[in-house]
């Protein structure tokens, strides 16, 4: 297809109607986020048709995690999605912990919703971050990333690490948190919301951001859910689903917190509903840290060998891109015989054909931000 189109536009002749132009984008940064290419075809500043080009990356996470014991997978799925370290670690220790049928402890389950609730938010305040920058905005990627920064130091006290923690273990937690954990994280709350209500208030109603992303990228409903879109992009476009409300998985069901949903599927409510996620997981996280109990971390596996029955089992988990699923087999031994990811970035990016076909070239960059692709996730 790419050969046939190149060959029909690369032949003017004089006279004849208007040709289009072959235009390459990617990979790089900015603009692709990541090691993504795309090969346009452009008729004046209007895309005609384009072609996505995956594989850059070519990280092999899958197929390295069956030459790895279970506890050392995890630091693989650290960097699948490395803006959701915690949020993969998570759902990957679920899925392991349902097949061998370990009970986690429940200040583990609470310390895990927090972690995982903290990092969903500096996620999202990168992506609102570079969301601004995507559309000519520099001053909210500032107040972004002192709010990330925050919350990173905070994780550095936790686990040792700012973004590979490698903390989360089947059946609980490497150790328990720090004794001053309680103390951090109420200090830290509020200037957390002071960074995103910030950010929020600087570029969400901007004039001119709204001139660049409200009817663009537009994604009904139907078309949503046809092309597997999961997360803030599927609720963008008023589909209420939420793994964390429609499949309850840890401590989520004993919190009250709300979904927000977008009203017209487009590039501004892709990114209006991630700034109100943050709020949501705020709260979340103010809720799990009054519940949580003294006790232990770590389930009755200690530090033996893990070594899951023969079977498969499949998990999912609500991670800041969407629908995180992890596919697991087990033959018996210390290191999974296959493991096999859902992964949301890789589906909602999918859609990237659709939704640039017949729009202005200016606009693909704010469209394709609006996904909020990790290339690690995608090309796993």
């Amino acid at each position: 297809m790419a050969e046939e189109r190149a060959q029909q536009s690369s032949s003017p002749v004089a006279g004849a109607e208007p040709v289009e132009m072959l235009l390459n984008m990617g990979p790089q940064h900015p603009s692709t986020h990541g090691v993504f290419r795309m090969v346009l075809w452009v008729d004046g500043e209007k895309i005609v048709d384009l072609e996505p080009h995956i594989g850059y990356l070519h990280r092999g996470s899958e197929k390295l995690c069956e030459g790895e014991q279970y506890n050392q997978v995890i630091t693989l799925f650290d960097r699948m999605d490395y803006i959701a370290n915690f949020n993969n670690e998570m759902a990957y220790c679920m899925a392991v912990e349902k097949l061998m049928g370990l009970e986690v402890p429940e200040r583990a389950e609470y310390a895990r919703v927090i972690l995982c609730e903290l990092n969903r938010i500096a996620s999202h305040l990168l992506f609102v971050a570079t969301m601004g920058l995507d559309a000519g905005a520099m001053t909210p990627s500032m107040f972004c990333f002192r709010g990330r920064e925050r919350i990173q130091s905070l994780f550095e006290a936790v686990s040792g690490a700012r973004m590979m923690h490698n903390y989360f273990r089947i059946g609980g937690l490497k150790e328990d948190l720090p004794e001053n954990f309680n103390q951090l994280l109420t200090d830290l709350l509020p200037l957390i919301h002071e960074d995103v209500e910030e950010s929020d208030k600087l570029l969400t109603f901007n004039e001119i951001f709204l001139a660049r992303l409200k009817d663009v990228g537009v994604m009904s409903a139907e078309d949503a859910i046809d092309f597997g879109f999961t997360g803030p992009c599927l609720r963008a476009s008023g589909v209420n689903y939420d793994l964390r409300k429609a499949m309850p998985y840890s401590v989520y069901d004993r919190f009250d917190f709300d979904v927000p949903l977008g009203l017209d599927g487009d590039s501004w409510d892709r990114h209006y509903v991630r700034v109100q996620e943050m709020y949501e997981s705020l709260k979340i996280i103010q809720q799990a840290l009054e519940q949580m109990p003294e006790g232990n971390v770590a389930s009755s596996l200690g530090r033996r060998l893990v070594r899951p029955p023969k079977g498969e089992v499949f998990m999912r988990a609500e991670n800041p891109r969407g629908d995180f699923g992890v596919y697991l087999v087990s033959d018996g031994t210390d290191k999974p015989y296959r493991v096999k990811i859902r992964p949301p970035s890789f589906c909602n990016l999918s859609a990237i054909k659709h939704l640039l076909k017949g729009i202005w070239l200016a606009d693909s960059v704010v469209v394709l931000g609006s996904l909020d692709i990790v290339l690690g996730e995608v090309d796993r």
